[in-house]
């Protein structure tokens, strides 16, 4: 067996015994790790510098930077999300369904785990966390493979959880970490039929799109995020202004920052003369169609048309001028991912048709799309924004992370 198999082995028989570990013993185990974390912050803070370091001896980008970066508060953060999810609800057990059959039968519908949860992600520390404790708690052995850009910080965090694991009398291969970060480790992992019950990857379009296309284990596609702001001709300007700086800037490397903005042409010129300035105290690199391109004259460049389909994870915005909600409802869904999307308008009868017609996992109406996150929808964390219609979509949280198994009480009947 390769040492990937033997992992998986062990993943497979600590998730039989976490699947029916109880929920007191989960939480006293996220508390644990709660606690670890936060008492030896400063190992995870080091090992972190050391990725950072290097990764700006290696050129990354200021936004993937700040993706990869830890502090005292984000920790503060992470730590935070644990806890929440040790005060949610387990579903594990939970009865769904329960009907008696003319014959007699008693066929009930109950949450289980999923088994072993392998999750393939980019350079977020958070995330090694956040998809340990959620899949702690839905009682799921997960086996996490980072990028090589933060191998140093995912080692640090995931040896203080599974000293955790271990106080709290749980098996430390309930969670585990792909050491090697090779292109082979990734392909393996995506292969590991028998061990692996299901693979999530999280991180760009790329990484996301080569998961699904070459893993034979079942995959969840999550986080590709080209997400739009539509500004109707009934919007707010001042309120719609503020939404788009937010939604683009507040952290524009994540799956729910806002990419491109469409404009209806009504408003086009004086939602611009308050939008730029804004974008601008942050440097934002506008790529516009013909028409916006003439109103903002030098502050943008002329767009491409594979710009309508970029995820940039920068400080870059695509800008288009529509003529209608119909036809910006029409272009989200031609070039959207099916993540996030907003409009901007004080039409209830707008709102309304957008919301319907609008094909994604989270529409909004008069609000940032920086929303779409398993903390802010109350989930305690998320394992990632699932941007497919089977099982799961939107934030994927403790629910989204069980099966069901049907349980059939009988008093001796045999079908004829």
């Amino acid at each position: 067996m390769s040492e990937l198999q033997l992992q998986g082995a062990a993943a497979k028989k600590a998730g039989r015994a976490l699947a029916v570990a109880g929920s007191a013993k989960k939480n006293t185990a996220l508390e644990a790790i709660a606690r670890i974390l936060t008492e030896r912050q400063d190992e995870w803070l080091q090992a972190n510098a050391e990725d950072v370091a290097a990764a700006q001896e290696a050129g990354m980008r200021p936004a993937m930077l700040d993706r990869l970066t830890l502090t005292k508060e984000r920790i503060a953060g992470i730590v935070d999300g644990v806890r929440q999810v040790a005060a949610l609800p387990d579903p594990i057990g939970t009865v769904t369904k329960m009907e008696t059959r003319p014959n007699g039968l008693i066929i009930g519908r109950r949450r289980v785990p999923l088994g072993v949860i392998a999750i393939i992600f980019e350079a977020r520390p958070n995330v090694t966390v956040d998809a340990a404790a959620l899949c702690l708690k839905s009682g799921n052995a997960c086996i996490l493979r980072g990028g090589k850009e933060a191998i140093r910080s995912n080692r640090a965090a995931v040896s203080l959880m599974r000293a955790a694991l271990e106080e709290a009398g749980l098996s430390a291969d309930c969670i585990s970490l792909v050491q090697d970060t090779s292109h082979e480790t990734a392909e393996e992992l995506m292969h590991l039929n028998g061990y692996v019950d299901v693979l999530i990857p999280r991180g760009g379009a790329n990484l996301i799109r080569s998961v699904a296309q070459n893993a034979s284990v079942p995959v969840i596609r999550t986080g590709e995020g080209v997400c739009h702001v539509y500004i109707d001709s009934e919007a707010d300007l001042d309120m719609g202004a503020k939404i788009l700086f937010n939604a683009k800037c507040s952290r524009p490397s994540v799956c729910n920052a806002a990419e491109c903005v469409l404009i209806h042409e009504s408003v086009a010129e004086e939602f611009l003369q308050k939008a730029v300035p804004l974008l601008k105290t942050k440097a934002v690199e506008l790529r516009c169609d013909k028409p916006s391109l003439s109103i903002v004259g030098a502050a943008g460049i002329p767009a491409a048309e594979a710009d309508w389909d970029t995820e940039y994870d920068d400080y870059i915005l695509a800008v288009r001028i529509v003529k209608s909600a119909a036809e910006a409802i029409d272009f989200v869904n031609e070039h959207g991912t099916g993540h996030s999307e907003a409009i901007i308008t004080n039409n209830y009868f707008t709102a309304q048709h957008f919301l319907d017609q609008v094909d994604a996992a989270a529409v909004y109406v008069n609000a940032s799309t920086r929303f779409t996150d398993g903390g802010e929808f109350g989930l305690g964390a998320e394992i990632g924004i699932s941007t497919q219609k089977m099982h799961a979509r939107g934030p994927m949280g403790l629910e989204e992370l069980t099966s069901c198994k049907y349980v059939i009480y009988g008093e001796g009947q045999v079908r004829e």
